[in-house]
């Protein structure tokens, strides 16, 4: 029988007597051993004698395994290393070290570069040192059997009957104690942890759990599958929802009652390739305080949000991703103007609090038909004075929400945009007249939530400043950096607080929107009456030591430098008739872009210097900000003028924004996804001739061509040469130029 590494041979048997391989193959039963392991634990030879040998002959290093960067688990997926017994050593953005005993394993190799999106490098250690290492590494991830064992605590959970009588379905399963035990300790954990979110996630082998504290996901528990699919099935069963439809995603509700406590459930499930993923979204009136001072603003933000809440009618919009609190924001809107002679109407999906009396709160039901819009139609006619819509989604519910606000009505509502004057774009997007939104709209709310320093562990940074950041720091000001104490469990952080971009319309805006102006000038505009961006309102918030830069550089991105600092390299010269290029910001101090294997970039000038680029305007579509850095400097290194999208909602806007004449798209974004992205691209006629290049390490036949279908110029994989990129690009723009 062969070998498991019969490559390792020819390498080993010159170190040891003749006939030793010989004699270990034959004694092998019918199953195939490895010959490293079994000649170790016969000492016939030592590990670190292999190591040397095969490094010498192959030349590959050797591993350094003594110390690992805890943050490489999060990087390479646990069953992927067990697999492929490969531990993560190192990582750049454009590349990952991984220590293993077949450095020819071209499956591991492939599968690594498809799960990281990095080309892969391989460094010699021992089979059992790798075990032991990859023990170290994923040690904190199976905690199942505490739970299972009865894990104690001062709790006690108990459901809360619902106002529908919806028949429970039952499995027997589900309904045994120690399942039932465990889904009670999962959710008064979540509870007392203080988490919005519970996902359970399935993976081979099991399900993980993981709770969303602050904004952040936190693994903190990996359950074997046989105790894993029931506890699904028991959520699924807490919620009413059919445990035996296992192929279409499902939403429910449920409330529990943690140590006396009523707290609201709201259940998501999702069909996976793996089995089903359910999101539990805990709603507890206790954790949330609606009020704009909880929100953490600023005084001057809380005095510029209540005077637009003075107005009789118009439309307010509140503005942010998903999970920033735009919904809380309302809701604390809300409050302000609650009273017994105020008729209040709310259309939610879903309706995520109760605000009492006076109010009424609509859910929407679109399989009954009852969509925000024919709700909102209804309300209209029920005499409101105020009407708070959760989202705006389409392009009905715009307009009725605009024609509602101009005819008497307070209208409340949030947009998914990135600022407040991008908001106006969106609903231009949407079909509405600029002229009717200059009328209509009374101010926008941009907002994103920080997570704020655990007061009990915070302590001095003696870091140095980044160099992109320096300049807004005030000379000797005194910073703070999280460190991590059993209060905030170890994070550094304990509670969130808003950062806000407020945007109040006067006459000159007004002006400006029914002229049809830019949101650039839009947002200018608002700035010199007044407006802070988001980066003034969160940086206010660190240097009162209430967070950290590394806090604020998450959540927001660092403004452009002003027009009088010398760009790193000169852009090109612009055409008479053209707008002159943006200053190219410096890279981040802390990148290192000679990491970045540039394919022989010195025979051959700089493609600013060759004339490749020239100028030419494009927009980078990528959610890794490491990756759409790099990308980005190599880009202006060959003369290319870059703008930059997140998601998939933004790179709308700025498309609309920036007009590009080439777009690099990412096909794995959140929120909206690159297939959807380039579909609305190819719907509208301002769009629909703009050059599309894909990017994705989803490298399969039927993706690619998916993509040629919806109307792709070009297709790209993960990892890719730097110069391929350029190449391919000037490829795409010679063919529409010809």
């Amino acid at each position: 029988m062969p070998f498991t590494d019969e490559w390792l041979v020819n390498t080993i048997e010159p170190l040891l007597p003749d006939g030793t391989v010989a004699g270990i193959r034959a004694e092998q039963a019918s199953a195939s051993a490895s010959l490293w392991e079994t000649l170790v634990q016969q000492r016939l030879i030592t590990d670190p004698q292999i190591l040397s040998a095969l490094g010498t002959r192959f030349r590959i290093p050797i591993a350094d395994l003594s110390r690992l960067d805890p943050k490489l688990a999060q990087t390479v997926p646990e069953q992927v290393a067990r697999r492929f017994n490969v531990v993560p050593v190192g990582q750049t953005d454009s590349y990952l070290e991984v220590a293993t005993a077949n450095p020819f394993d071209i499956d591991a190799e492939k599968m690594l570069a498809f799960a990281t999106g990095r080309e892969v490098r391989m460094l010699l250690a021992s089979p059992s040192t790798l075990r032991h290492r990859l023990d170290d590494l994923y040690r904190n991830d199976d905690v199942v059997n505490r739970l299972l064992e009865g894990l104690g605590g001062d709790f006690e959970v108990k459901e809360l009957e619902q106002d529908d009588d919806d028949a429970a379905a039952s499995a027997e399963e589900a309904s045994q104690r120690p399942i039932i035990r465990l889904v009670d300790v999962m959710l008064a954990d979540g509870v007392t942890s203080r988490a919005s979110d519970i996902h359970v996630e399935p993976i081979e082998g099991g399900v993980v759990v993981r709770y969303r504290i602050d904004g952040v996901l936190r693994q903190v528990m990996k359950i074997p599958r046989n105790a894993g699919l029931p506890l699904i099935s028991r959520i699924k069963i807490m919620s009413g929802l059919d445990i035996a439809d296992r192929l279409r995603p499902q939403d429910g509700r449920a409330r529990v009652s943690v140590n006396g406590e009523p707290v609201d459930l709201r259940i998501s499930t999702l069909p996976a390739s793996l089995g089903e993923k359910v999101v539990i979204r805990i709603l507890s009136q206790r954790a949330t305080v609606l009020s704009l001072e909880a929100l953490g603003m600023h005084a001057d933000e809380q005095e510029a949000v209540r005077k637009l809440l003075t107005a009789k009618e118009g439309i307010l919009l509140v503005t942010g991703p998903t999970g920033s609190g735009k919904t809380t924001t309302l809701y604390s809107a809300i409050r302000l103007i609650q009273s017994e002679g105020v008729n209040i109407v709310t259309v939610e999906d879903p309706v995520e609090y109760r605000l009492g009396e006076n109010i009424v709160q609509v859910q929407v039901h679109e399989k009954a038909g009852l969509t925000f819009a024919s709700a909102l139609r209804s309300i209209l006619r029920q005499d409101p004075d105020v009407v708070l819509i959760g989202e705006i989604r389409d392009q009905e519910t715009a307009q009725i929400a605009l024609q509602a606000s101009l005819t008497g009505h307070l209208v409340l509502s949030t947009l998914h945009t990135n600022d407040a004057a991008n908001a106006i774009t969106r609903l231009v997007d949407m079909g509405m007249e600029a002229y009717k939104i200059a009328s209509a709209l009374r101010g926008v709310v941009a907002q994103r939530l920080m997570r704020r320093l655990c007061r009990t562990c915070r302590e001095p940074s003696a870091e140095a400043i980044p160099e992109r950041v320096a300049r807004f720091i005030p000379q000797g000001t005194a910073l703070f950096r999280a460190v991590g104490c059993p209060d905030c469990t170890q994070t550094g952080y304990r509670g969130r607080f808003s950062i806000m971009e407020v945007l109040t319309v006067n006459s000159e805006i007004e002006r400006q929107i029914g002229d049809g102006a830019t949101a650039d000038r839009i947002a200018d505009v608002a700035r010199a009456s007044g407006m802070r961006s988001l980066w003034d309102s969160g940086l206010r918030h660190v240097l009162a030591g209430e967070s950290t830069l590394d806090e604020l550089l998450r959540v927001t991105d660092v403004p452009l430098e002003p027009a009088r600092t010398a760009p790193r390299r000169p852009a090109p010269p612009a055409a008479p008739a053209a707008r002159p290029a943006p200053p190219v910001p410096p890279a981040p101090a802390a990148f290192d872009l000679g990491d970045l294997e540039l394919v022989d970039e010195a025979d051959g000038a700089d493609g600013a210097a060759d004339g490749r680029g020239r100028g030419v305007k494009v927009l980078l579509v990528e959610d890794e900000e490491p990756l759409r850095r790099v990308m980005k400097d190599l880009l202006e290194r060959d003369g290319y003028r870059v703008a930059e999208a997140r998601d998939g909602i933004q790179a709308l806007d700025e498309v609309d924004r920036y007009a590009p004449d080439i777009i690099v798209l990412d096909l794995n974004l959140p929120g909206l996804d690159g297939y959807s992205v380039l579909q609305q691209l190819r719907s509208r006629p301002a769009t629909r001739s703009i050059p599309v290049m894909v990017l994705t390490a989803k490298g399969d036949e039927d993706n690619e061509v998916r993509v040629f279908e919806l109307g792709a110029d070009d297709f790209i994989t993960k990892p890719f040469r730097a110069r391929a990129l350029s190449a391919r690009l000037e490829a795409i723009l010679g063919r529409h130029r010809a």
